[in-house]
């Protein structure tokens, strides 16, 4: 009997090591910062398991394969990542987890990691599921649990799915990146949009911009003289995002993003939301009418190969439908120029009375108009009046600028004030303190630049003089301009002009903004 206990103690010794590694994951990063969090309580469970097996030769490896903040519903963990690699590389006997869903809550994801794990000959332990995944019996088992796992898992994803359109139907920030012009306010019971003031200027900005250059890719290039880029941010890790100049996808996406009026979208649909606007719902409405134009026409307008002077801004008052520019050879290589109506285009000449319209007289009609402003005074009065109204509305949005700016000013002191009280010694503490005090700083030193474009547009008021200085000499500028840059300066001073075929009439409707332009163009080339 001593014998063969002495031949169990030998066989005993000469047993290989079994090398464990032990895996840990958390879904959130929430409580990870802490001294000992949840990735350590695992750790200490599955070594004190591993402890317990010692007579069989089991081995905690020092390698720790911890995936803090990723959800156990994708395979696409760095730790995990890690681990495979190393058992491809021979160093691993056994995988030790705390529970079962730690490496996996899907059940196809599972039993292709199973599927590594048996090719290589490795075992597979949870704590607090005792089961073996050699016999047929413990892979039932461990399939069992793994289809409760997924199952828990599609329903924590339904209940936040159903959450988050709750809070959208409520107009509550339920989460994700915020555009540019809002800032992510956490002070309080649950986060908000808040506007900041330095970004919420350049939209407004932007937004008036795309109105009057009427083309995406003109913004993106002023964007880009001007060096103004999209939403910059920093991730909870310090990994910096963002900060791209913008192309004209970019443009687009936050030209029609319709959180900018106070709205919050979910799934097509459109709620009110908590959050203040930055862009009035009548300039935005504008933008898309011009962004569905140009989708439609594939800004025609804009290139004008031809150089039409009045592409985009003819229409047939009759049928109240734009007119399109084309032309027709003749003898000896002429060819003559014409606007038709699109309805008369498409349904027969029948349909409308004002069918062609040479595109040569119709055109020397308006610039004549144009000219005429020299002379016609209760025409001029007329659009300067509507120039001091633009100014108006122009001394409305900096002084929103400015009040959001103050508000911002008022939030950071508020945020600075409770980092100081709650001591602010941590090294994250200390640099939010700094952060705080830049951009109070940078928003301090906004402020006398708005407080100087308020006063030089209070004092900006064209005279009646001076307008009309401005278009008698009209025609040397005029002269002086190609077909293309004529064409343009048309749509920088007019917004519309109606044909009524049935009156003989041409009527023009001045841009208040372009008339504005002009006039201190012609101003600033006179000092």
């Amino acid at each position: 009997m001593s014998r063969q206990r002495k031949q169990d103690k030998v066989s005993a010794t000469d047993s290989p090591t079994i090398r464990c590694a032990i895996y840990t994951r958390k879904s959130s990063e929430e409580g990870l910062d802490q001294e000992f969090n949840s990735l350590d309580a695992q750790r200490e469970s599955a070594e004190a398991f591993i402890a317990s097996q010692k007579a069989e030769r089991w081995v905690a490896l020092p390698e720790q394969y911890n995936d803090g903040g990723f959800s156990g519903g994708s395979i696409e963990r760095p730790a995990l990542a890690r681990l495979l690699r190393d058992i491809d590389a021979d160093k691993i006997d056994c995988v030790v987890v705390y529970k079962v869903d730690r490496l996996s809550r899907s059940l196809m994801d599972f039993s292709r990691i199973l599927e590594t794990f048996e090719k290589r000959n490795v075992s597979f332990v949870s704590v607090t599921q005792q089961f073996n995944t050699t016999h047929s019996m413990g892979r039932l088992t461990l399939n069992i649990l793994l289809s409760f796992a997924q199952f828990e898992r599609e329903i924590i994803g339904e209940r936040i799915r159903d959450k988050i359109a709750a809070q959208k139907r409520k107009g509550k920030w339920a989460g994700g990146v915020p555009i540019l012009g809002y800032e992510i306010d956490r002070s309080g019971p649950s986060p908000h949009l808040v506007i900041n003031a330095k970004e919420a200027a350049r939209v407004r900005t932007i937004f008036q911009m795309y109105l009057d250059k009427g083309s995406l890719q003109p913004v993106a290039s002023e964007l880009a003289r001007k060096t103004w880029v999209n939403k910059r941010r920093v991730t909870k890790k310090g990994k910096k995002l963002g900060g791209r100049p913008f192309d004209k996808a970019s443009l687009h996406k936050l030209l029609t993003n319709p959180i900018l009026t106070g709205k919050i979208t979910h799934k097509g649909d459109i709620y009110e939301g908590e959050h203040e606007a930055i862009i009035e719902q009548d300039l935005f409405d504008k933008v898309q009418a011009q962004l569905k134009y140009n989708g439609r026409t594939g800004g025609i307008e804009v290139r004008n190969k031809y150089g039409a002077l009045l592409r985009g801004l003819l229409r047939c008052k009759t049928c109240d439908a734009a007119m399109t520019h084309t032309f027709c050879g003749g003898r000896n290589g002429q060819f003559y120029r014409y606007y038709r109506c699109t309805r008369a285009i498409k349904n027969g000449c029948d349909v409308c009375s004002a069918s062609t319209l040479p595109a040569q007289e119709i055109e020397r009609v308006v610039v004549d108009e144009i000219r005429g402003l020299a002379t016609d005074k209760s025409l001029l009065a007329q659009v300067l009046t509507e120039a001091q109204s633009t100014i108006c509305d122009e001394l409305t949005t900096l002084e929103r600028d400015r009040n959001d700016l103050q508000r911002e000013v008022g939030r950071y002191n508020k945020e600075l004030r409770q980092l100081i009280t709650t001591g602010g010694t941590t090294p994250a503490e200390t640099e939010q303190i700094a952060d705080l005090n830049d951009q109070i700083e940078e928003a301090v030193r906004r402020q006398p630049e708005l407080d100087a474009r308020i006063a030089e547009l209070n004092d900006e008021t064209v005279t009646h003089e001076e307008a009309k200085a401005a278009f008698a000499d009209f025609d040397t500028l005029w002269n002086y301009l190609i077909p293309r840059e004529q064409a343009r300066l048309l749509k920088l001073l007019l917004s519309a002009v109606d044909y009524d075929a049935q009156a003989g009439s041409v009527s023009v409707t001045f841009r208040p903004t372009g008339i504005r332009a002009l006039v201190q163009r012609r101003m600033e080339e006179a000092a």
